[in-house]
């Protein structure tokens, strides 16, 4: 299992990351307010701006301040360390 640094020392596991989106959209905005009122948001942006929403593979919602490409390419370089 291997965690990805998704700003500010807040980590996740990669095996569970389903997707990462914008969260400027009304449907991602949805998506966060039913997660905040079912007890699964998770905010790990550290009281600064959302810029990264990252969906889990058990429903769970994580908001970071990084951008989801920056996330996307902390990914990819973790996977070159083997």
């Amino acid at each position: 299992m291997q965690f990805i640094n998704i700003g500010y020392g807040n980590l996740v596991s990669s095996d569970k990351i389903l997707c990462m989106v914008s969260p400027d959209s009304a449907p991602i905005k949805r998506l966060l307010s039913k997660a905040k009122e079912d007890n699964l948001l998770i905010d790990a942006s550290q009281g600064r701006k959302t810029k990264g929403v990252i969906i889990l593979s058990d429903g769970r919602v994580v908001l970071s301040a990084l951008l989801p490409e920056t996330i996307a390419s902390r990914m990819s370089m973790e996977g070159h360390d083997d």
